[in-house]
């Protein structure tokens, strides 16, 4: 009984001082942080159709949901009929244009024979001003149809410009899968009314997990970007080493949180790392903690 009372605190002792030892050999503690991208609604109207399912996988491009268009689309005929309209005025100044030119044409025509006939004696002075004063008003008439095409061409360039808006808007009422990843929280549900700005759900590629780890003022000239650093987190058969590279370091230094230990017992001042962790296999989950040796 006594041989087995001092295996059993030989046991314990040897498992507290391996403990301590690796705690004592990490360099730095962290946890893996939620960096989700939330989705929010651009256009309002109620949502005919929300498909989002939490922590179901989703791939890029996935129809996530649609908000109602019915009011976009009659908008849209409305402006179309106007287009349309528009085409049929801008047929009509262009055929007036025409004729005008056309009567123009044989004006001067015209004109420079009762010049040549003047000069002969074979007309009168009022049989010049006569031409000349038609003369003057076609080319007049030609200018107001100019500027009339000008008006017309310049509401439709406004009519074509609400169209694509319309269809832009009709777009963006189908809220699709942003990323590859996971759904952590949805914050709506068919049926309910969207608006713009409002979250709809958010997602997070958790084939990559960001570690948020902190570090003495000392420790920041062991540490630089894309540095190759190993974690080491708890697993099933015991602590399993991964690596992960480091991607930014805080500019600024900040009080230790609470939940955070440091190599030198917690120092009053650290700086914020972030490590980028594959997880391709599942294994590593939001919130999980980790220590890390440079």
């Amino acid at each position: 009984m006594k041989n087995i009372s001092i295996a059993l605190i030989t046991i314990l002792s040897l498992g507290l001082f391996s403990a301590c030892e690796n705690e004592q050999s990490s360099d730095a503690y962290g946890n893996f942080e939620d960096d989700a991208l939330t989705v929010s609604a651009e256009s309002a109207g109620k949502l005919i159709y929300y498909q989002v399912v939490e922590g179901q996988v989703y791939k890029k491009g996935a129809q996530m949901a649609v908000v109602d268009t019915m009011q976009l689309h009659l908008k849209k005929s409305v402006l179309l009929a106007g287009m349309s309209t528009i085409d049929s005025k801008a047929q009509s100044v262009e055929s007036q244009r025409s004729v005008l030119k056309e009567q123009l044409d044989i004006q001067k025509l015209n004109q420079n024979r009762t010049k040549k006939m003047y000069k002969d004696g074979s007309a009168t002075q009022k049989q010049l001003d006569d031409i000349n004063a038609q003369v003057s008003i076609t080319k007049q008439r030609i200018q107001n149809i100019s500027t009339q095409e000008a008006s017309v061409l310049a509401e439709k360039r406004s009519l074509e410009a609400q169209v694509h808006q319309v269809y832009d808007l009709i777009e963006k009422s189908i809220i699709r899968c942003p990323i590859d990843g996971t759904i952590l929280i949805s914050f709506a549900k068919e049926s309910e009314f969207a608006a713009p700005g409002k979250s709809l759900f958010s997602i997070q590629n958790t084939k990559t997990l960001s570690l948020k780890a902190y570090i003495t003022e000392n420790q920041l000239y062991s540490i630089k970007l894309g540095q190759i650093v190993h974690i080491n987190v708890d697993s099933e058969g015991g602590i399993k080493t991964i690596d992960g590279e480091v991607y930014w370091i805080s500019s600024k230094a900040e009080f230790t949180p609470k939940q955070i230990q440091t190599k030198e017992e917690r120092q009053n001042l650290v700086y914020a790392i972030k490590i980028r962790v594959n997880n391709t296999d599942g294994n590593l989950k939001i919130g999980m903690p980790a220590d890390l040796n440079f």
